[in-house]
């Protein structure tokens, strides 16, 4: 056999230098984006996640996380499908927080094996909020009637241009709690006994990431480049696992239809302030 000289091989087929995937999950977590704002969802992080964990070669896989949360149907695809591959494919995960790893993004972060994190990182608020706007006064006073009809007494529920209902709120906030209870389940699930006994931990509050390391959020102090080289070796290198992208970077539709542009463009806005509120929330 020819004997191939080990400076000639790609970094990822020699045996003297390690190659960690990573791949990037950042921005606010929904099912769907806008071109305003794209957002974080399994449909968006699911191709990488499996290139990532498909090197054969790589002792493990690093994912940074960047979100403030979001839709927590979302962000529990995606933990699964991390621990999935990571069992599948016998990988240990290094999760690295960059400037928040917040609700549904610290669901995320949970998925790894161990938990690294900047100290003015912003971690936890391990809770369910939802938010929205009422405007029946609005449309009283420009005149407007609202004209709603339905099969089934709830179809209506916590509809934006009617008066707020005691019985629908207390639906709700039934509906948040059993959200709750499964994140928190899930977190003590991943964390175990590195969860510190505070009263504080699953009410909401978030912390820095030197606090959260107390508190057992967290398993370290550290950045990706420093922590990699300092677990695999001085040579460790790193390898960006991107989601695949069309010849001009996005996919446009072939067909443009103006009156659902000019719809999908003011849903964008209000979506972009939404998400726009979520970082800030956390002085983002």
């Amino acid at each position: 056999m020819r004997f191939i000289p080990a400076r000639i091989l790609p970094a990822r087929l020699r045996r003297d230098k390690i190659t960690i995937p990573v791949v990037r999950l950042q921005g606010t977590i929904a099912s769907s984006g806008t071109s305003f704002r794209p957002s974080l969802s399994l449909a968006s992080c699911a191709s990488a996640l499996g290139k990532a964990f498909a090197d054969r070669s790589a002792p493990a896989v690093a994912v940074i996380v960047n979100s403030p949360g979001g839709s927590p149907v979302q962000s529990h695809l995606i933990h699964r499908r991390i621990r999935e591959l990571a069992v599948e494919n016998d990988k240990k995960v290094l999760v690295f927080v960059e400037d928040v790893a917040a609700s549904g993004g610290y669901m995320i972060a949970a998925a790894g094996d161990e938990i690294f994190a900047d100290p003015s990182s912003i971690v936890g608020s391990i809770g369910v909020v939802s938010a929205m706007f009422g405007f029946h006064q609005l449309i009283e006073k420009i005149g407007v009637e609202r004209r709603v009809y339905t099969a089934g007494r709830n179809k209506a529920m916590l509809d934006a241009f009617q008066p707020e209902k005691t019985e629908d709120v207390e639906r709700l906030k039934a509906i948040q709690l059993e959200i709750h209870d499964s994140f928190i389940e899930l977190v003590k699930a991943r964390r175990g006994e590195r969860l510190a006994d505070d009263p504080e931990l699953f009410t909401g509050m978030f912390w820095t990431g030197g606090r959260a390391h107390a508190l057992g959020l967290v398993d370290g102090i550290g950045d990706l480049r420093s922590t990699i080289r300092s677990r695999y070796g001085p040579k460790a290198r790193l390898r960006l696992v991107q989601p695949p992208r069309s010849l001009f970077g996005t996919r446009a539709p072939a067909v443009v239809d103006f009156s659902a542009a000019a719809c999908g463009a003011a849903s964008g806005l209000i979506d972009a302030a939404e998400a726009r509120e979520r970082w800030s929330r956390y002085g983002l």
